[in-house]
């Protein structure tokens, strides 16, 4: 006789493992040790199965997947009060909304400290903070890895922020539902920085923002398409020439589009400039 199947699922593996196997229960992922070497982030959420998302997706996937980095989640639910794990409550002095309480965000946050190494930054996704920008992106990705605190509702009981020494990062100027998807595109910036996960190094060294301005246009094959033709100068092989024409392209779109980075460019670079009339 055959033995029957079984109909026990298989464990879940923790992201950033060479393989891994879907799971509805986010919980599975975080019985994993750390991987060696890898860049590691704990996010701390509402909403557990959003992640890794669209990190899981092309190059960060397969970076993700090669264990070049790690991704796992604590459920701010699974330390929920009572009975009904109530995670929330309204505000102090009233007003409009709920706030997540400092006793569920902060047992959750002890616990994704537990999982790095003493010191670990903790950031909070939230419209109050500093601007993500590249600079940020290159920081985080230097370092060893950080926790994530994505908000919901109102906010976070500022007891919890005060008490972590989180810090405060924002997207934009704008404001989200929760911070999962500014998490996500925070992540996506960095990990693509990571030593291994681009096959080109060269392309995060070009790219906007890289050198603080925007990047050039693209283009590539036909060599004509509905009339219009590629610049001359990038069909010339004449390597020099298309470096000027690329950095005199990216000083145009900067200064027409972003004349906020325009003037901080010029700022940065005002001491490379030639004085005029002197020796």
């Amino acid at each position: 006789m055959h033995k029957p199947m079984s109909d026990t699922p298989k464990p879940a593996k923790s992201h950033g493992r060479k393989s891994m196997q879907a799971s509805l229960q986010p919980r599975d992922l975080m019985a994993e040790a750390p991987l060696a070497r890898a860049w590691r982030v704990s996010v701390v959420t509402l909403f557990p199965q959003a992640f890794p998302g669209v990190l899981g997706e092309s190059l960060t996937g397969k970076a993700l997947r090669d264990g070049l980095w790690q991704c796992d989640t604590l459920d701010l639910r699974e330390f929920g009060i009572g009975k009904h794990r109530n995670v929330d409550d309204t505000p102090a002095g009233g007003g409009a909304g709920m706030v997540l309480r400092a006793d569920v965000v902060g047992p959750a946050l002890e616990a994704a400290q537990r999982r790095h190494p003493p010191g670990t930054p903790i950031y909070y996704l939230s419209p109050r903070g500093p601007r993500f920008t590249q600079a940020t992106a290159r920081a985080w990705a230097q370092d060893a890895g950080l926790i994530l605190l994505c908000g919901r509702f109102e906010g976070v009981d500022q007891r919890v922020l005060d008490h972590f020494n989180v810090a405060e990062i924002s997207l934009g100027d704008f404001v989200l539902t929760g911070g999962e998807i500014a998490a996500q595109a925070m992540l996506d910036a960095t990990v693509r920085l990571l030593p291994g996960v681009l096959g080109n190094a060269l392309s995060t060294a070009e790219e906007s923002h890289a050198k603080g301005l925007l990047e050039h246009s693209q283009y590539t094959r036909p060599a004509e398409w509905q009339g219009r033709t590629i610049p001359d100068v990038l069909m010339s092989g004449h390597h020099g020439q298309v470096a000027k024409w690329r950095q005199e392209a990216a000083e145009t779109l900067t200064r027409a589009r972003r004349p906020d980075m325009w003037d901080s460019y010029q700022q940065a670079h005002a001491t490379d400039r030639p004085k005029k009339g002197g020796a």
